[in-house]
C-alpha cells in the first residue's frame, strides 16, 4: 500500500468518481490512476468502487470504510511534515483561512497586515464562502481555520473558540427620519423596508428572532452576502440597512449614518475553528492571537486536550471577550 494510492482514491472520491477529472487535479495520468486504484484493491482483497464496465458508479460499503480511514492517514502524514518544518524552517509554511466577507473586509485586515510582518514568508490564503462552505471547507481539510459567526453548532466536528461580541447598527441617509427616534425602537425599524444579510450570515438568525419575539414581520427587500452591497442600495433609498457596527465606517460611508442597534438585539460572538488533529505550527498560535488576544497558546491547547465540548466550554466561562 502506497501514499500515492490513497491520494488518487481520495482524488477519485472527491471528484464525483470522475476519474478523468481526479487525474487532472492530480496532474497524472487517467490510466494511471485507474491502475493505482486497481491494484490497491487487488491488495486488500474488496472491491472499493461498483461499477459498470470501466464506469465507477458507486462506493461499496468497504470502500467507505477505506476512504475514511485513508482521510485520516493523509492528515496524518501532513501532520508529521509540519512537525517536522516546525523544527527544520520555523519561519516558513502555508496557512489557508475560509470566512465570510465581513470578517475579511473589516476585521482581518490589520490582522493580516501584522500577521505577513510577522511572517513573511508564509503562504497566506484567504477563502470567503457561507457558514456551511466554511465549515466543510475547515472540516475536510481544505483550509486549516475557519472564522464565522452563524452556525458555528453545526461545523461538523470542528474545534470552535469564541473570539469577539459584536452586534448591529442601523444604517441610514443623513436625513432619514429613523435619525430623529429617541429611542430607537423595533417598531420604529419595521415600518420601512430593510436591507440587510440573507439568512445564515452575521448574526442573521438572531435578527430575525428579536423581531419575531416583538411579533413584528419586518418588510426585507434585498439580502445581500456582502456589506458593502447592502450600503449601496441604502444609499439608493431602497430601504434602511440593518448590518454590522463595524462594517460602517464614516471616513469611507459618506451620506450614511449608523444608529446604534445594540439595546435591540443581542451581541453575536464571532468564532475562529479547526478540525481535531491540526498540527498546529508556531504561527498558527500567533496568528489566533492576533486575532483574539485572550486566546493564548496556553487556552488553545487545553480546549484541544478538552475531553467533551463542556468542559472545553467551561475554559471559556468568564473570559471578557472584546467588542466591535
Amino acid at each position: 500500500m502506497k501514499l500515492q494510492q490513497l491520494r488518487f482514491l481520495l482524488a477519485v472520491a472527491q471528484n464525483n468518481l470522475n476519474v478523468t477529472t481526479a487525474a487532472d487535479r492530480l496532474f497524472t495520468s487517467q490510466p494511471g490512476v485507474s491502475k493505482q486504484i486497481r491494484l490497491l484493491e487487488e491488495e486488500l482483497g474488496v472491491p472499493i468502487f461498483q461499477r459498470s464496465g470501466r464506469q465507477l458508479t458507486g462506493i461499496t460499503p468497504a470502500g467507505k470504510a477505506i476512504i475514511a480511514h485513508a482521510e485520516q492517514v493523509l492528515k496524518d502524514v501532513d501532520a508529521i511534515r509540519d512537525a517536522a518544518n516546525e523544527y527544520s524552517d520555523p519561519k516558513n509554511g502555508s496557512l489557508s483561512i475560509a470566512t465570510t466577507h465581513t470578517q475579511a473586509r473589516y476585521v482581518l485586515p490589520k490582522v493580516i497586515q501584522q500577521f505577513r510582518t510577522n511572517y513573511p514568508k508564509v503562504d497566506l490564503q484567504i477563502h470567503q464562502g457561507n457558514p456551511e462552505q466554511i465549515s466543510e471547507m475547515a472540516a475536510g481539510g481544505a483550509v486549516d481555520f475557519a472564522i464565522a459567526t452563524e452556525a458555528t453548532a453545526d461545523f461538523g466536528n470542528l474545534l470552535m473558540m469564541p473570539c469577539y461580541h459584536w452586534n448591529r447598527a442601523i444604517i441610514t441617509p443623513h436625513d432619514h427620519p429613523l435619525s430623529q427616534v429617541q429611542p430607537l425602537t423595533l417598531e420604529a425599524i419595521a415600518q420601512y423596508p430593510i436591507v440587510t444579510y440573507v439568512f445564515g450570515f452575521t448574526g442573521r438568525s438572531q435578527l430575525d428572532e428579536a423581531f419575531r419575539q416583538h411579533h413584528l414581520e419586518p418588510q426585507v427587500v434585498l439580502t445581500a452576502t456582502d456589506a458593502d452591497v447592502i450600503k449601496t442600495y441604502v444609499k439608493l433609498g431602497l430601504g434602511v440597512g440593518i448590518l454590522a457596527k463595524m462594517a460602517y465606517q464614516p471616513e469611507l460611508d459618506q451620506g450614511l449614518c449608523a444608529l446604534d442597534a445594540s439595546h435591540l438585539f443581542p451581541p453575536s460572538i464571532t468564532r475562529l475553528g479547526f478540525r481535531p488533529g491540526l498540527f498546529l505550527r508556531q504561527f498558527h498560535y500567533d496568528f489566533i492571537a492576533l486575532f483574539a488576544p485572550h486566546l493564548e497558546r496556553e487556552l488553545v491547547d487545553a480546549a484541544i486536550a478538552a475531553a467533551s465540548e463542556q468542559e472545553r466550554t467551561a475554559l471559556f466561562q468568564g473570559i471578557t471577550l472584546k467588542h466591535y
